[in-house]
């Protein structure tokens, strides 16, 4: 039987929704994460931002292999790829996804860390990948704590230009349930990737999509 801690398996509420929209309390994580604009399937910002967000949670997660490891560490797989969506209008009409410019969308992508993931192990961490990887662009990488609140979710089922059907659906069922969306600069459309779009069918994608909602 595997040590190993999986953040998805042992936080499913968070990471494995059904596939219908259920309400959630979303409590405090910390994470790396690197703030960018633009189309991500074209923009050389998004592209260094993977390589960054990998980069730094692989470097902490190897560290066991030279002796480097934090107080308080143990095994664990990597948490998904996660990101924040807005627009640069301050907008975001999902609905509109498909005909929308996609080089003003306003993004932030971030990977979840283990608590033990403090500021020092943070800038090891960099320290680390500078070393191994020097082109890679580093000052906008921020390690970070929030509490994202009361949100509704949705397991998402297949490409990501078909999810608007199912935001319908969110939106009908926190209405139905008495809730409103609560869009802010803070909080915004949120989706968590469980499947890799380079190696999976995109009818076979899994997305968590997840919208701040209040009573």
């Amino acid at each position: 039987m595997s040590d190993t801690f999986d953040f998805k398996k042992e936080y499913k509420d968070l990471y494995l929704p059904p596939k219908k929209p259920v309400i959630i309390d979303v409590p405090e994580i910390t994470c790396i994460a690197v703030d960018g604009s633009g189309n991500p399937n074209t923009s050389a910002a998004y592209k260094n931002a993977m390589e960054v967000l990998y980069g730094l949670s692989y470097a902490i997660k190897m560290s066991k292999m030279n002796g480097t490891q934090p107080d308080g560490y143990f095994d664990y797989v990597v948490p998904p790829l996660e990101g924040f969506w807005s627009l640069d209008d301050g907008g975001f009409d999902y609905n509109s996804l498909r005909i929308i410019d996609k080089d003003k969308f306003i993004w932030t992508s971030f990977i979840r860390q283990p608590d033990f993931v403090t500021n020092d192990v943070f800038e090891r961490a960099k320290t680390v990948l500078a070393k191994k990887k020097p082109d890679v662009d580093l000052s906008h990488a921020n390690l970070v704590t929030f509490t994202e609140g009361l949100c509704v979710q949705i397991m998402h089922t297949g490409p990501y230009d078909t999810e608007p059907e199912d935001v319908k659906c969110m939106d009908d069922f926190a209405a139905a349930n008495g809730y409103r969306p609560d869009f802010t600069e803070e909080r915004r459309h949120h989706e968590i990737y469980l499947g890799d779009p380079r190696k999976t069918a995109p009818e076979k994608l899994r997305t968590v999509i997840r919208h701040p909602v209040k009573k």
